[in-house]
Order: C-alpha cells, then sequence, then structure tokens
C-alpha cells in the first residue's frame, strides 16, 4: 500500500521497498503519521489508513510502549531493534493470538525536511513457536532487512549487491535506469563499463583496498547515463557479516552531478582569483587564468590581447597578441607568442562584436570551422582538437581580449556547462583584470613621456652611440632612470647616465632637472668630470634636500684615427663596463666618489682610461645587475661574461641582447647608453 502522492526519504522513493519480504512503514511528524507502508508490513498489521497518526490508527495495538520508541527514535536520531517481541492488534484476522516480531526503528528525512522514521519488521510467530532455527525463508528476508538498513542513511538512485570478491551476481534496483546498462551488460564485472575510462583505476584500486580492509567504502566518480553523457556519483557500500564471515556487500550509488560542479565551480573561481590577485603587469594576470583554466576545464587555452579600437569598429584584417600560451602537460606545445591575423567574417572577430562566446564541436584532427587563427590549423591536427570555445574577456565595458580553450583526442568535448564556467571565472576575476588593464595605460602613457624626457644619441662621425630603455613591469609611474649624450664645444662626446632615488613623479622631475643641469654644466667650460659633478652637487641643494641620485659623467676624447682615452667620475654608480674586440672585459673602478645630494662640496676625483680601437664602453643602470638576494658582485660577474662573449655582435645587438639573456628584475627600471669605437 503506498501513499496517494509518491513519497520519498531524501531522493530514496519509498516504493523501492514494496517488493520487500520485510514489513516497511515509514511514519513523518511529530504526531507520527503513518505516510507508508508495504505488503509485507500489510500482512503483519492488517489494512490501515494513511495519513493519520499512529495512535489512532494503530490503536488496538496491546503495547503502548511502542509509541514512546517512535518518539524516542525522532528526538535522538538513534535507531533501536527490537528482537522477537510479542504483540498482538485487536482487529487482526490472528487477533486472541500471541505473535512475535523482529523489527527496527530509524530515523529518516524525508523529501520536504521533516524528521521521520522508518519502521522494519519480520514475523518470527512460527520460529518463535516451533523453536527452531530459522529456515531459508526467514533468513532472506533477515538479510533483506540487513540490506535495508544498511541503506537508510544513504540517499540513492540504485542500489546494488555484491559478492564477498566484488562480483556482482543479482540485478540491482535502478542501476539499468540510471544507466542503461542491462543485467547481462551489468552482471560479474561489466558494470565497469559503465564507468568513465578516466576513473576506472582509481575505482578499482579503492574497491580493493576497501575490500582487503573489510571497512566502509565510499568513493566519487563518473557514470555513463543512457544519452552517454557521464555524471558524477557518490558510490556507497557497506560489508553484510554473518556468523563472522563476510557474505555480500551492500551499496547505492547518489546522483552529485550537480553538488559536484558547485563545488567545481566555486573552486575554480576562487582560483583564478588568488592566481590574479599580487599581479599588476595584464600579460602576466592572464597568463595567470590560462595555467588555471588548463587542465581545469581544457587540454589548451591562448589567450589573445585586442589593441584598443575606437568605436568597437573592427578593421579588416585586424591583429591581436597572443600573450598566453598553456597546454596540459604531455600536449605538444601551441606555436610561439606572436601577433596573429584575424578576418573581420571569422569566428574571432564575431565573438567581439557580439560578446558572446562560440562553442564549436568538430572530428578530431580537423583544423575547427570559423577561420582559426593563421599558422595554427597544424597545431590543431596534430592534437587531434575536438572541440574549442571562445570566450570575450570584457574589462570596463570593452572586450580587451578573447580566450581560446581546446579539448583534444577522445576526451568528451566542451560543454555548454564548461563554456559557462569559463565566463564565470573571467567575470570573477575582472577586478583583477580592470586593475592591470588600467595599469598598463598608466604605464604606456608614462613610458611615452619617459622616451620623450631622454633624447636621441648624437650622431658622431668615428663613433657608434646606441641608448636603450626599459620600464619596470610592475610599476605603473614613471622612474628616475637616465641617460644622455652629447658633443661638448671642444668636440669630445660626453656620455652620462644616472638614477634618482624613487619611482614616482617626484623622481622623475628630480630626474630631468639634474639631467638638464649636468648637460648645462659640462657645456659651460672643460674641466674634469669629478669637477663637474662636485658643482651638480652644489646646486642639487636648490632642490628637494631629501633627493639622492647616482651618476657616471663620461667624456671620450682624441682623435679620430689617433688614441683614444675616456676621463670619468662615478658618483655612487655602478661603474663603467669595458669590452674589447677581443672578448675582454674589465670594469673601469677609478674615481669613486659618494652619491650625488650628500657631502656638497666635497671634492670628487676623476679618472683616465684608454680605449683600444673597437672596444666597447658601457654605462648602465642597477635593473641590468641586480636581483632580490643577490650580492651586487654576483650581478656584476654575470654581466661581465655576458657582455665579453658579445664584444663582436654590432653595436644594436650587443644592447639588446643583453637586455633579454640577463635575468633581471621586473620591479627596477632599466637604462644603458654605449659608445663604440673603430676598429684599428
Amino acid at each position: 500500500m503506498k501513499d496517494a502522492e509518491p513519497r520519498t526519504a531524501g531522493d530514496l522513493p519509498l516504493d523501492v521497498f514494496d517488493p520487500a519480504p520485510v514489513g516497511v512503514a515509514v511514519f513523518s511528524g511529530p504526531d507520527h503519521r503513518l505516510i507508508y507502508m508495504n505488503y509485507a508490513y500489510q500482512e503483519i498489521v492488517g489494512e490501515r489508513r494513511l495519513g493519520a497518526p499512529a495512535r489512532e490508527i494503530f490503536g488496538d495495538i496491546s503495547q503502548e510502549g511502542y509509541f514512546s520508541l517512535l518518539e524516542q527514535v525522532r528526538e535522538t536520531g538513534k535507531a533501536i531493534s527490537l528482537q522477537e517481541l510479542p504483540f498482538e492488534y485487536g482487529d487482526h484476522p490472528s487477533a486472541g493470538r500471541e505473535r512475535y516480531a523482529s523489527a527496527s526503528l530509524s530515523k529518516i528525512t524525508l523529501e520536504d525536511g521533516e524528521d521521520g522514521v522508518l519502521l522494519m519488521a519480520v514475523e518470527v510467530t512460527s520460529e518463535v513457536e516451533a523453536a527452531q532455527v530459522i529456515g531459508s525463508v526467514a533468513d532472506e528476508r533477515r538479510r533483506f532487512l540487513q540490506r535495508y538498513q544498511s541503506l537508510l542513511q544513504i540517499v540513492t538512485q540504485a542500489t546494488w549487491v555484491t559478492g564477498p570478491n566484488g562480483q556482482v551476481n543479482e540485478p540491482s534496483v535502478g542501476w539499468q535506469r540510471y544507466t542503461g546498462q542491462s543485467w547481462e551488460e551489468y552482471r560479474g564485472h561489466g558494470w565497469l563499463n559503465a564507468v568513465h575510462p578516466d576513473d576506472r583505476q582509481p575505482t578499482i584500486d579503492r574497491w580493493l583496498d576497501t575490500v582487503r580492509r573489510l571497512a566502509r567504502w565510499a568513493h566519487v566518480l563518473r557514470l555513463r547515463t543512457p544519452c552517454g553523457a557521464y555524471r558524477h556519483v557518490r558510490a556507497r557500500a557497506v560489508p553484510i557479516v554473518e556468523n563472522g564471515e563476510l557474505v555480500e556487500w551492500v551499496g547505492a550509488i547518489t546522483d552529485i552531478e550537480q553538488e559536484w560542479a558547485e563545488a567545481r565551480h566555486r573552486e575554480l573561481l576562487d582560483q583564478a582569483a588568488a592566481a590574479t590577485a599580487d599581479l599588476a603587469d595584464l600579460n602576466d594576470v592572464l597568463t595567470a587564468l590560462s595555467q588555471v583554466i588548463v587542465p581545469a576545464v581544457s587540454d589548451g587555452c591562448g589567450i589573445y590581447l585586442l589593441p584598443e579600437m575606437e568605436d568597437e569598429s573592427i578593421p579588416s584584417p585586424f591583429f591581436a597578441e597572443r600573450v598566453a600560451n598553456t597546454v596540459r602537460d604531455g600536449l605538444l606545445t601551441r606555436p610561439p607568442l606572436r601577433t596573429e591575423r584575424f578576418e573581420p567574417d571569422s569566428d574571432f572577430a564575431k565573438v567581439i562584436r557580439t560578446r558572446q562566446p562560440i562553442r564549436t564541436t568538430f572530428p578530431p584532427g580537423t583544423p575547427p570551422p570559423g577561420a582559426p587563427p593563421t599558422g595554427t590549423e597544424e597545431w590543431f591536427a596534430a592534437v587531434e582538437a575536438n572541440s574549442t570555445a571562445l570566450v570575450p574577456v570584457v574589462v570596463d565595458g570593452a572586450v580587451a581580449a578573447v580566450v581560446v580553450a581546446t579539448i583534444c583526442g577522445d576526451r568528451e568535448p566542451l560543454s555548454a556547462a564548461d563554456v559557462d564556467l569559463l565566463g564565470h571565472m573571467l567575470d570573477h576575476a575582472h577586478a583583477h583584470l580592470s586593475n592591470a588593464m588600467r595599469f598598463q595605460r598608466t604605464q604606456r602613457v608614462a613610458l611615452a613621456l619617459q622616451n620623450y624626457l631622454l633624447p636621441d644619441p648624437p650622431q658622431v662621425p668615428g663613433l657608434e652611440i646606441a641608448a636603450r630603455y626599459r620600464a619596470s613591469a610592475t610599476a605603473a609611474e614613471i622612474g628616475g632612470d637616465w641617460y644622455d649624450s652629447f658633443v661638448s664645444p671642444d668636440g669630445s662626446t660626453i656620455l652620462t647616465i644616472g638614477d634618482v632615488a624613487g619611482h614616482d613623479l617626484g623622481a622623475a622631475v628630480t630626474m630631468s632637472q639634474l639631467r638638464n643641469m649636468l648637460r648645462g654644466l659640462a657645456m659651460d667650460r672643460r674641466e674634469p668630470p669629478g669637477d663637474i659633478l662636485r658643482r651638480l652637487n652644489i646646486a642639487t641643494e636648490l632642490l628637494d634636500d631629501e633627493d639622492t641620485a647616482t651618476c657616471v659623467l663620461a667624456r671620450v676624447e682624441g682623435q679620430d684615427e689617433g688614441a683614444r682615452w675616456v676621463r670619468y667620475s662615478v658618483a655612487g654608480h655602478p661603474p663603467p663596463l669595458l669590452v674589447t674586440c677581443r672578448g675582454e672585459a674589465r670594469y673601469l673602478e677609478g674615481a669613486v666618489n659618494p652619491m650625488l645630494g650628500v657631502a656638497y662640496d666635497m671634492p670628487r676625483t676623476t679618472a683616465v682610461a684608454s680605449l683600444p680601437p673597437g672596444s666597447t664602453l658601457l654605462l648602465y643602470t642597477d635593473g641590468l645587475v641586480e636581483l632580490p638576494g643577490e650580492h651586487l658582485d654576483a650581478g656584476l660577474e654575470r654581466l661581465r661574461l655576458a657582455a665579453a662573449s658579445m664584444a663582436c655582435e654590432p653595436l644594436d645587438a650587443f644592447c639588446d641582447l643583453l637586455l633579454t639573456r640577463l635575468p633581471m628584475a621586473r620591479k627596477d627600471d632599466i637604462a644603458m647608453i654605449a659608445v663604440r669605437l673603430p676598429g684599428a
């Protein structure tokens, strides 16, 4: 007998107990209303009306204490077992005859969240009267009772029973409905064919370990459903032991796809936010995001940074820079980071225009439709890509980048839920992306201003002069590094480089003032560089008395085709580096003086060094040699060896290679100026 409206215990439908050979009844609420009883229970107690309180419909029971047991179980949550207890019902066909039953009472939670009590009973009158060992029928009933008692705390979609070694020997309740497997496909170890290939071995290993320990089994895995999709389930099982011997395992599976998806969703959102929290550079933020997306959501992830487009109009064609390039372990690396060309009718352009993601599934190994980025077709074929998703990155109202996620091989293609998750991850990191975008714009303006303040080297017959400036990757404001080069009235070439303490607008203003004053003092009269720096130091009293700076002033002298030499003075700055055309490099360590801004009227020394034909003189700021936690001497030696190895490179290449090959602290600006003499 069932309720007029189907009821469940959690997700477990109560009608699963209909065929059970033991009596099952369910009572709900504080008045213990009878909401369900199966046919076996009806045979024990007779026909009863559903929906009424237990005291009303079981008023003929002779043992009043049974009602207090219902309340005790509901209040305490502790199960109660009753063995071979006598009972009598007034209106049962067997009224007047003493009867016996074994029963268990357990607390359950019903579908509406209300507390209830589940009663399972088996009549043992004949066994008690005969005083005989329970026969095969009673044994089967007790086995069912044990099985269902084991499932009381499990919200389930399917139940199953295996032998002691885990082999399925009888059909499962609900398994075929959930997985689509028939009994012939399911029996033995065939149930493993419904498990996701990636989860089979971990499931087997966990199961064998549980059998060895004879413990309760709990494991999360993916099962294939009749439509071919996989869903996460939680499998649980308990061992059934009789007379000290393991006879079988009773278990159930519970669909937790929504629970798993929500937990994964929260975890990945938190990872995306944490990975980008302390990064200022936009490229670093996007790279960190790609490393969260792979392998959690996709096998490969490329992120393209878009140029700023006026009125959001897309030119034909347009270009985007791939700034992030991440693939899972074992997968062929994508082509190197570069700027790639896109056509206005491509899916890439459509994503930008509509601000909506595009998900595409295609045969593995074939290029994705929708005009993939030029030069990536071979990669898609090599990794046997089967699906892609293009997701716009909208920052402060504009599409700033596009994420291209890819799944490869025989893995399940990207789903709509995956694309939705990608969108939420990008939204969750929006604050960090917005900060990085603003930082990039501010840094771009600061760099333009810095380059404007730093002049191009002069054209000097017989000399090559090259200068470089690299802004800090972590600072948005203009810095205090500078260089300068000009020809004095007597025809000698002046080189200077310096660094004002600080990294803000104040440092930039002081840098500009010092550079201009130094140029004026050097042009005013011919005197040793140390004397010029002394006069500059006195002039710094007119500036903020808290400002300090370092500086090198060098004058290259000599005839175009004769001997050359350099007079120089160092004010607290790293020493100049002289590199010969034969690959010998040494620092010019004379004329060491205090930095500017201290000891204003102290005399400053000047040193002289010869410049061999074809040699290179390099002036630089400390950003080229300093690394956090490392002694400065280590950085100076690293620079000396690198410069010596590149002595024969053209001067422009010499400077560029130093900037690309040497490890550097990204928090510092770097300035350098180099002069190369003609060969012999």
